[in-house]
């Protein structure tokens, strides 16, 4: 069994998505997903940086099934660029579902990332918009500020997770998921599939309390 790892000055925690559209009585949410808010308290400190994402949607977003008449919530279209889930309305812009969670310790030096702002393109990873072209600059930022190695946490572990942790580790960065400071979807054969992709990509998933 690998040691676990000691943090450095070069990590970053990425906090995915923990928003309230996410947490019980959201439009959209997560089993538990509120649960891992204290964790994640005790893990900001421990960082020297930190990063949040938050999905940042217009009104008539591709992902919502709203915007497609005759389609209902977690079934599947063909968009431009490929196979889209389609969700209930969630983190619509300035609206109080797509605040961070309240209880969230927000460190003053935190770097706030907005995703899923384009109308067209939805986007699970903190990294690319889900037509894997367009980049929303978090890879920029981490390489101005010389951070090589980062631990995700957050919602949801199947999805926002999971393809923030893929595209870090192709982009070249070393990329954790604290498994036990996320929650997942749960849709189908999600969490599986998921298990098996980040092992694929040799990503570990850890306990935080290994670190």
């Amino acid at each position: 069994m690998p040691l676990p790892p000691t943090l450095r000055p070069t990590d970053a925690l990425l906090i995915i998505d923990l928003q309230n559209d996410f947490c019980p009585d959201g439009s959209l949410p997560v089993q538990h997903g509120d649960a891992i808010v204290p964790l994640i308290n005790t893990l900001t400190p421990r960082f020297p940086h930190t990063i949040f994402t938050q999905d940042w949607h217009p009104s008539h977003h591709i992902s919502f099934a709203s915007t497609h008449p005759g389609t209902q919530p977690y079934q599947t279209i063909q968009a431009p660029y490929g196979t889209q889930t389609l969700w209930p309305d969630h983190c619509l812009q300035h609206s109080p579902g797509a605040d961070l969670h309240p209880h969230l310790h927000i460190p003053p030096t935190a770097h706030i990332l907005r995703k899923g702002f384009r109308q067209h393109i939805d986007s699970y990873s903190a990294f690319l918009e889900n037509d894997r072209l367009t980049p929303t600059g978090l890879a920029d930022h981490l390489h101005q500020h010389h951070l090589t190695r980062l631990f995700l946490c957050g919602l949801a572990y199947d999805f926002c997770v999971r393809y923030s942790a893929i595209d870090g580790r192709t982009l070249g960065f070393e990329t954790i998921v604290l498994e036990d400071a996320t929650r997942a979807v749960n849709l189908s054969n999600s969490v599986a599939e998921t298990h098996a992709a980040l092992a694929a990509a040799g990503i570990p998933r850890i306990q935080s309390t290994t670190l």
